[in-house]
């Protein structure tokens, strides 16, 4: 249900922001955002062809991970959240970084109204699956990009495997991430978000899948699109 109009959902932000101070804690439950941040950035940069003078939007961008890594390649970043605490936190972190990033509490459909055809990249990680109209979040990062610009969007498959592995093994069994953190039923199949995409306006580019391997720990993108994957688009 949406609050105000807002498309988030209040007890998603109230649980995320529950644990913000620990955001960049890299043993704590955002542990995985850290370890797979190398992954995502270093696939951005080459996609776009180097982040470096670009004018980046990370939508949902919690407490800054992506982020400043995307500003550390040199690319001028907007970040916006809907966490008071969370944008906080990651306000906090660039004075320790000394990194800069222009974080906002603004939803992206009032800021698509706002900058339209601003910015040459936008990126929405691991939040289509938390919020209850997924088309809107698409629509406005469209609206938000440049012709011609990039557009990253990583979320859940919904199936049977992506269950057992992103809520039954990852919350339950490898505690790599709190009880309660995702709802099967808000998993986006890839047609399902192609579909979407391509309603906005938007040119597929590519799938890629990102897996985990709980013997070695380590996490890599390959093929297998079962659980996490990302999906890149043109406008």
């Amino acid at each position: 249900m949406e609050n105000d109009g807002i498309n988030a959902d209040p007890l998603e932000l109230e649980k995320f922001s529950q644990l913000a101070h620990r955001w960049w804690d890299p043993n704590s439950e955002f542990k995985p955002l850290h370890e797979i941040n190398p992954l995502r950035l270093n696939y951005i940069n080459d996609r776009v062809e180097g982040l470096t003078g670009k004018a980046v939007l990370d939508v949902g961008c919690g407490g800054g991970i992506l982020s400043e890594g995307m500003a550390s390649m040199g690319a001028h970043v907007t970040g916006i959240d809907l966490s008071d605490k969370a944008l906080k936190v990651a306000k906090l972190h660039l004075l320790e970084s000394g990194h800069h990033v222009d974080y906002r509490k603004i939803t992206v459909e009032s800021l698509a109204k706002e900058q339209p055809q601003h910015f040459d990249v936008v990126t929405c990680m691991e939040m289509l699956e938390h919020v209850p109209d997924p088309m809107s979040i698409i629509r406005s990062c469209t609206q938000l990009t440049k012709p011609g610009g990039w557009v990253f969007f990583s979320t859940i498959n919904r199936n049977p495997k992506a269950y057992l592995f992103a809520i039954i093994g990852a919350e339950y069994v490898l505690k790599l991430l709190p009880r309660g953190t995702h709802e099967y039923s808000k998993f986006i199949k890839p047609s399902e978000l192609a579909r979407m995409a391509r309603n906005a306006g938007l040119t597929d580019e590519q799938l890629i899948g990102m897996t985990y391997n709980p013997i070695t720990k380590v996490y890599a993108l390959e093929d297998d699109t079962d659980v996490n994957y990302i999906m890149a688009y043109r406008t």
